[in-house]
């Protein structure tokens, strides 16, 4: 991606901050430098720069849209996910950001390692952002230095992948997050009632005779969560939200005023238990797929906001782990698919516009977190995709830019492709 381009994308139907309008686009420096109507390649013959002209009838462009939980393995465990083939990814599916959890080894847990990150991303085809440990080594003892995180660049805290379960550190840490103007990042999981849990507690857990996993195991944490944001007047972020209850909750702390946020992912609101009668390990997700009433849910939080936003929760692991069943680790990988899941979803079947949907995967996320969002205009920075709304593409994961290939969506039909991608100017897929 080295070399300066400018480029202009004719005919596209741009996704403007509160319209959709079929306008030219012009990218200079890593910037949009005009946006117009009939803009003429003869009148930008004159630089040195060369000129690419793209044509867009038809077409669709999207600002780059915002990841806020993704699971990128380095350092530690590269041989499944990389910051550089992560971002390869999620430039595939459109993102211009992700924001990177901190289970990696070591555990992101040092403003050291945070800046490390940071500088090795910066050659990286998307914007990755930290999210920092909340206690030392994810182990739920020791509370990290938020202060000292937060100014080496961490946007949030996470245990994710484990729950802080205390109590009393859970409201040190929903404190100092306020202090330093973070967020935490919940993983709700009471680990007492899904211990040794391989998929939803239910019809299917029940054929397969297998132990399932509690709809309570999630739901309980959350709403103790909710009353500890509540108590201390604290802002708190609900990770990947799977079942009814925890909507509920949601909802009504919402309406009472909590400083609650919530995220789901296109696998809650698409797949169902039924999936893993097959015990395909690709299928094994934490917290799992549930019912089919779960899923109704997941899909009507969506609608109504309660939802707000739209994570992946992308997780890759290898070929190797994901082979047996019972003994495979959880998680799926999600940045290529996600998009298309949501226009597949939502959009084709008229239940969310594309300005709704931007606002879920973009402008939202970076709300939450406290970043800028320039969108499509004349001086923000050139992130943005090319899509073809009405592509049918089947899901193969091989063929994916990940280093993974775990997703729950292989072989399946969906409608809605990223033809190219724009970071910081540079055509970084296509």
């Amino acid at each position: 991606f080295e070399g300066v381009m400018r480029f202009l994308i004719k005919g596209g139907n741009v996704v403007l901050n509160e319209r959709i309008q079929k306008l030219d686009v012009l990218v200079e420096n890593e910037r949009i430098t005009q946006i117009g109507e009939h803009l003429s390649a003869s009148n930008f013959s004159s630089t040195l720069l060369p000129l690419t002209v793209l044509n867009c009838e038809n077409l669709f462009l999207l600002p780059g849209l915002v990841d806020m939980h993704v699971h990128l393995r380095e350092p530690g465990f590269c041989y499944k996910e990389t910051l550089l083939s992560g971002c390869e990814a999620a430039a595939a599916g459109g993102f211009a950001a992700v924001c990177c959890m901190p289970n990696t080894q070591p555990v992101i847990d040092s403003a050291e390692l945070i800046q490390k990150i940071m500088t090795k991303s910066e050659k990286c085809c998307a914007k990755v952002h930290v999210v920092a440990a909340i206690t030392k080594n994810l182990e739920g003892t020791q509370l990290v230095n938020f202060t000292e995180l937060s100014k080496a660049g961490a946007v949030a805290f996470s245990d994710d992948g484990n729950c802080l379960e205390n109590s009393f550190l859970m409201e040190q840490a929903l404190l100092q997050a306020k202090a330093n103007n973070k967020v935490i990042i919940s993983h709700c999981e009471n680990t007492k009632l899904s211990s040794g849990g391989l998929l939803n507690k239910g019809k299917i857990s029940e054929a397969l005779k297998l132990k399932g996993i509690s709809n309570e195991s999630e739901s309980t944490t959350v709403a103790l969560h909710i009353e500890l944001a509540k108590k201390l007047n604290c802002r708190v972020h609900i990770a990947h939200v799977s079942t009814k209850e925890s909507i509920l909750a949601i909802r009504k702390a919402k309406q009472e005023g909590v400083k609650v946020t919530a995220e789901t992912c296109p696998h809650y609101f698409c797949l169902t238990e039924d999936e893993l009668l097959s015990k395909n390990a690709n299928f094994k997700i934490n917290p799992p797929l549930r019912s089919e009433t779960d899923r109704v849910e997941i899909e009507k939080a969506v609608l109504d906001q309660t939802i707000d936003c739209i994570a992946t929760d992308h997780a890759p692991h290898s070929k190797t782990e994901k082979q047996n069943f019972l003994t495979a680790p959880c998680g799926a990988i999600g940045l290529e698919t996600s998009l298309a899941c949501v226009l597949t979803h939502f959009f084709h079947t008229k239940k969310l516009n594309l300005l709704q949907i931007v606002n879920l995967m973009a402008k939202k996320p970076c709300e939450i977190l406290n970043l800028n969002f320039d969108g499509i205009k004349p001086g923000a920075e050139a992130n943005f995709s090319i899509v073809d709304l009405d592509r049918l593409w089947v899901v193969e994961p091989e063929k994916f830019k990940s280093k993974s290939s775990n997703s729950p969506f292989e072989g399946k039909t969906l409608k809605g492709k990223v033809l190219k991608t724009f970071f910081k100017g540079k055509l970084v897929f296509s």
